[in-house]
């Protein structure tokens, strides 16, 4: 019995001296004493990066998912996004979009609201004869940004994006009353190369009186606001003042930066961009990839002052 005690313990002492061995740069910085919590955090780090994080979404049928982050990113990514673009403006989007869950933690849904999400068999619908290629694309975006996220000041970011701008991002509080010291209104010119930079459309008397919540045709339409970034800040309608978002809601426009013109039998609008015009514009992304920045460099440009760490998701 003492014979097997004592192996027992030689056996204990191989083992750790050999463990100590492989961490042996580590375990240099540390004090002898304090050789019992390195092991243990060690060892919880290895049982922390097995448990992975789980987001949970909820569908629009209300179904529930638990997903790993890297599935959750891959209906992302080939949802909200063109996969026909740079890989570059994809990585960008990778991160944009894991910050954007974490930020508000784990728990999101599969619209617009928060991030649109398609699982596996909606996105070999949408693919079709280019799913194979598709997939392996953004599997790649997202491998070569793996655990990266957008922080400030150490919290994750509210990593917002939309399609398009009108030349400039939008500060935050323009849009939403809130302001963020990272979400800055910076150049997006490239995005005037882009197909859906101008639309124009036309309401009658009618639609556009009654969208707004007149009961009658409305009469004046004065005093336009406009912020620097280009986007409308009020507008004072038949004696009202709407901001620029309501006007943009109300009336389904693409985008809060527009001008209104009488014609004849009602109203011709012509927007600027598509989106609330807050963070990243995913047209600016593929237009700086286009250029050969890579998807930092885009992620600083349009999220100020940023830092990108890798976390344990």
């Amino acid at each position: 019995m003492k014979e097997f005690f004592k192996s027992g313990i030689l056996i204990i002492c191989i083992i750790s001296i050999f463990y100590l061995w492989l961490h042996m740069d580590e375990v240099s910085k540390i004090e002898w004493k304090d050789l019992h919590s390195f092991i243990s955090n060690k060892q919880g780090s290895r049982e922390k990066k097995e448990n992975k994080v789980i987001v949970t979404v909820t569908r629009q049928d209300g179904s529930v998912l638990k997903l790993s982050m890297n599935d959750y990113l891959y209906g992302v990514i080939g949802s909200e996004m063109p996969v026909s673009y740079e890989l570059e403006a994809l990585k960008a989007q990778c991160v944009a979009a894991r910050t954007f869950v974490v930020q508000r933690n784990l728990q999101v849904d599969d619209t617009v609201q928060t991030q649109v999400y398609h699982d596996d068999q909606q996105l070999k619908q949408i693919w079709k004869s280019q799913y194979s290629e598709n997939k392996k694309k953004v599997l790649k975006a997202i491998k070569e940004t793996e655990d990266e996220i957008m922080t400030y000041q150490g919290k994750p970011i509210s990593a917002l994006f939309f399609s398009s701008s009108c030349g400039k991002t939008a500060n935050a509080e323009e849009y939403w009353q809130n302001k963020q010291p990272y979400l800055k209104s910076v150049d997006s010119s490239w995005d005037q190369n882009s197909d859906e930079y101008l639309e124009t459309i036309q309401l009658s008397e009618k639609e556009f009186s009654s969208n707004l919540g007149f009961l009658n045709p409305v009469s004046n339409i004065e005093n336009v606001h406009v912020y620097k970034s280009g986007y409308i800040q009020d507008i004072l309608i038949d004696g009202i003042i709407f901001s620029g978002r309501e006007v943009r809601e109300k009336l389904h426009l693409r985008s809060s930066c527009f001008t209104i013109k009488k014609v004849n039998g009602g109203y011709e609008i012509t927007t600027k961009g598509y989106g609330h015009g807050v963070g990243m514009s995913q047209v600016g992304a593929q237009q700086m990839a286009l250029k050969n920045y890579d998807y930092q460099e885009i992620l600083h440009h349009y999220y100020t002052d940023v830092n990108i760490e890798k976390i344990d998701v």
